[in-house]
């Protein structure tokens, strides 16, 4: 009988344990996991912030270089007027200049070309008046 005691006991015994180690692991796994995926979202939530900042800055240089670019375009606009001013030697000439300046900051956009009304596509064979020219079809056939 002390056999089947120890038979039992043991397998008893070890499926106890088993539990109790499962139910261990099972209590500690669930908060292992939400403190991995805070750490997880912690880490995207700064390098979103990271990418925003860089953004901003991006644009802000962005804005300075464009505003440099207009103050710099009005110093040569103004540099251009003066000198037309001080260098040309006649008044025809310094309204001329003048007027082409301010013709080009008022410039509006060019019509663009348009083909002419009576245009005809280009002839895939060259016409002869004594036969079919080299491109015809029938060109090279004997009848």
């Amino acid at each position: 009988m002390e056999q089947t005691l120890a038979a039992w006991l043991v397998p008893a015994l070890t499926l106890v344990v088993g539990i109790a180690v499962g139910f261990l692991l099972a209590r500690l796994a669930p908060n292992a996991a939400p403190g991995r995926t805070q750490r997880q979202m912690d880490e995207m939530q700064a390098r979103f912030e990271a990418y925003q900042n860089e953004v901003v800055t991006h644009f802000n240089t962005t804005a300075s270089l464009v505003k440099k670019l207009t103050q710099s375009y009005q110093d040569v606009q103004e540099h251009l007027s003066d000198g037309a001013n001080r260098l040309a030697l006649d008044e025809l000439t310094r309204q001329r200049l003048l007027a082409t300046l301010n013709n080009a900051e008022n410039a509006e956009k060019r019509e663009r070309l348009t083909p002419p009304k009576n245009y005809e596509m280009p002839k895939d064979y060259a016409p002869k008046n004594d036969g079919p020219g080299m491109l015809d079809e029938s060109y090279g056939l004997k009848k």
